[in-house]
């Protein structure tokens, strides 16, 4: 019987090699994919327990179960700074999750950009740190982006999913200056998306009462930042936003109030007609269930963001 068992194995390991050949004579990036992605299905993560807290109620968007992306919890100085679902096979997160922090708006300037050797090393620190480090692997540029992948874009430019100004510490500001929170935007970046980001910023700072919980993600497009005839990065097609904040005035204007607890917007990522899209959190969730890969499930805070007792889905476009 073990005999039999042997050969049983034997055969099998004939045959996959047989079909993987076959394969390899008729498309050599084929079997590299196929390699590749059994590979990424294995670097899959969890959130820690110390993140939860940039998730409403602690959950991550339901619907992105079945992609293998890895979830990276984000560390700087010794501790957690916000959540980033992100794809090593296109070098650009998927969302970051963050809180909203009070602020004036402005920009931490000296800060280095850095990268996750969680990334690139089984056993790497949980920390990220400076692209320049001597303890940088030699192979971690095979799972993220790097800054040489912008060095020769005239068009694209860095834009982060977390915004710098929408945090307040130093060091809070300092953790969304990791590639891994970082996408390539267009002029889009500075100007319709810039503006909405002011915006989002100066109705929290005002009429969010606790904490407000926002998540800025993106879908993806065939187009590619290319170095060395390599795809490195790929090319958003659309940016898109929501926020959650069940604590908030009442009593402020309802041009404001009609926009919380949750509210969200979507834009293109173009040079033309990039005009940001505003609307309801289930508007935008019905509008990434059509041009991306969620799942018909999908959904961005839990129980859509309706304060206990409530079933207030607050629809206003305006």
């Amino acid at each position: 019987d073990q005999k039999e068992h042997f050969k049983e194995i034997a055969y099998t390991v004939e045959t996959f090699y047989c079909f993987i050949m076959s394969v390899f004579r008729a498309d050599q990036t084929v079997i590299v994919l196929l390699i590749f992605t059994l590979a990424r299905a294995e670097v899959q993560g969890s959130i820690t327990p110390e993140c939860k807290q940039f998730l409403y109620m602690g959950t991550p968007p339901r619907g992105l179960e079945e992609q293998p992306l890895k979830k990276i919890s984000q560390f700087y100085a010794g501790k957690p700074r916000f959540v980033t679902l992100y794809d090593s096979f296109t070098h650009i997160p998927v969302y970051s999750a963050y809180t909203f922090k009070r602020s004036d708006g402005t920009k931490k300037a000296d800060v280095p950009w850095m990268y996750e050797s969680q990334l690139s090393v089984v056993s790497g620190s949980r920390e990220m740190e400076p692209l320049h480090s001597v303890n940088a692997p030699r192979s971690f540029e095979d799972s993220q982006a790097v800054l040489d992948d912008y060095s020769n874009t005239v068009i694209y430019e860095r834009g982060q999913l977390n915004p710098d100004e929408h945090q307040a510490h130093p060091d809070d500001k300092a953790a969304t200056y990791t590639l891994t929170n970082v996408v390539p935007r267009s002029e889009f970046n500075i100007g319709p998306w810039k503006d909405y980001e002011h915006t989002i910023r100066q109705r929290l700072n005002n009429y969010c009462r606790g904490t407000a919980f926002v998540v800025t993600g993106v879908t993806t497009s065939v187009h590619t930042i290319r170095r060395h005839n390599m795809n490195r990065s790929a090319v958003p097609t659309y940016l898109w936003s929501a926020y959650c904040c069940i604590d908030y005035d009442h009593n402020a204007p309802y041009s404001e109030r009609s926009k919380l607890p949750a509210f969200a917007a979507h834009g293109l990522n173009d040079m033309e007609n990039n005009r940001v899209q505003k609307m309801s959190v289930q508007q935008l969730e019905d509008f990434l269930k059509r041009v991306t890969y969620v799942n018909s499930n999908f959904q961005i805070f839990y129980d859509n963001c309706v304060p206990p007792g409530s079933t207030n889905n607050h629809l206003d476009m305006s």
